[in-house]
């Protein structure tokens, strides 16, 4: 197994909610976003920044606003819509619960303790297809 893949593949599951979570703060420039974001060690290249931001945007997530700049070209700042500010919630609450829970199963592990029999997946009742499930067998 190769651990840069699933190192990749955790990062871009928390891509998404990291660049949220900078723009509502306040308005964005992206080359802050990638500054940020190498601040807490999240490695974060221009070519991944903006097809990410785009696809917000068209998804009526993220507004964006043109500053002139004194120093060259103007500049994009990204802040959220009414709908990304509720997508955010969404995706903040659920970011909570799965931290809160891999906490939970590294602690368990860390204490050489497991999780209640009932509370793992897979396991099932004498009988029963599927945990709760009844089956039924035709005769």
């Amino acid at each position: 197994m190769n651990i840069e893949n699933t190192q990749s593949q955790m990062r871009k599951g928390v891509l998404e909610f990291c660049i949220l979570s900078i723009i509502q703060r306040g308005e964005a420039y992206p080359s802050d976003i990638i500054e940020e974001m190498k601040k807490s060690n999240l490695q974060l290249l221009e070519g991944t920044l903006y097809p990410l931001l785009t696809r917000l945007k068209n998804a009526d997530l993220l507004n964006y606003r043109w500053v002139e700049s004194s120093g060259g070209p103007p500049r994009k700042y990204f802040s959220l819509t009414e709908k990304g500010s509720a997508f955010y919630q969404l995706l903040e609450n659920t970011w909570r619960e799965m931290a809160d829970g891999v906490e939970r199963v590294i602690n368990s592990q860390a204490q050489g303790t497991s999780l209640p029999a009932e509370g793992r997946a897979g396991d099932q009742q004498p009988g029963t297809g599927h945990e709760g499930e009844e089956t039924t067998t035709n005769n």
